[in-house]
């Protein structure tokens, strides 16, 4: 059985995070493992509090999985604080090549904010240049190239300056966008893809980006190429937002119990 780890905060709604990301990777045949990089207080309603786990306590956390555990590919989502970013990207270094998904977690689904100052530069300065993926929204791509990103255009440029930045490829999420389409704009050095598909009418929308970085993780650990693994997880996400259960009285949770596509070779989803 192959193993995924995300390295992100735990949610004690249980709809984004670690527990959105064990709950994908379950419905991917991988086995998931976990790094708890922060702390939250939340519900469908907003985050109340939360706090970063020290550097030591994240490194003792990485220490152990690669010792006895270590991830066919890894994803990360909140991460904090700075001193957290660069203590990934060491393991990330040590790990030596295998598949990293950088979603760069800055502000909740509620708009809270979840990264202390200093954050987006560590990202840009540790983590974008060891990704094989990153998978900013379009707060996060503009907060990341420092430009305005409001068209599908734009997406195409900030996904190709990430690119330049030392990702080996980006996916700039559009679903902020207005319209009936929901566009996600996936760019590589070997040029550029749209993803297009119906936007689903829900506020449930709660863990989409720790959804579908999860599932894009669960697919390269079964060995799927980058973008069939990308229109997989599109694919899972688009079908857990039309199911999504309508829990809490904000913005609730996917339903992360829609099967997923999986198109990885069957001896690896028993290996």
């Amino acid at each position: 059985m192959r193993i995924a780890l995300t390295v992100a905060g735990s949610d004690s709604g249980g709809g984004a995070g670690v527990q959105a990301d064990l709950k994908t990777f379950h419905q991917f045949g991988v086995f998931g493992t976990s790094v708890i990089a922060a702390v939250t207080a939340q519900n469908t309603r907003g985050v109340s509090a939360w706090e970063p786990v020290s550097p030591a306590l994240i490194t003792a956390q990485l220490d152990a999985l690669l010792a006895d555990l270590p991830p066919d590919a890894v994803k990360s989502g909140m991460l904090g604080s700075p001193d957290a970013v660069r203590a990934l990207a060491g393991a990330i270094r040590e790990l030596g090549g295998r598949p990293y998904v950088l979603d760069p977690v800055l502000v909740a689904t509620s708009g809270d904010v979840l990264a202390q100052d200093g954050v987006p530069a560590a990202l840009a300065a540790h983590l974008v240049p060891l990704a094989v993926l990153v998978t900013p929204n379009l707060a996060e791509a503009e907060t990341l190239t420092g430009a305005a990103v409001r068209s599908t255009n734009d997406m195409e440029r900030a996904a190709a300056v990430l690119v330049r930045m030392g990702a080996s490829a980006a996916l700039v999420k559009g679903g902020h966008l207005p319209g009936d389409q929901v566009v996600d704009v996936l760019a590589r050095r070997g040029g550029v893809r749209r993803f297009t598909h119906p936007r689903v009418d829900t506020t449930s929308t709660h863990g989409t980006g720790c959804t579908l970085s999860a599932a894009i993780a669960a697919g390269l650990a079964l060995g799927r190429p980058l973008e069939p693994a990308v229109e997989d997880a599109i694919d899972f996400v688009h079908r857990a937002l039309a199911s999504a259960p309508g829990l809490g009285g904000g913005k609730g949770p996917l339903n992360h119990f829609v099967p997923a596509r999986r198109g990885a070779p069957s001896d690896l989803l028993g290996s």
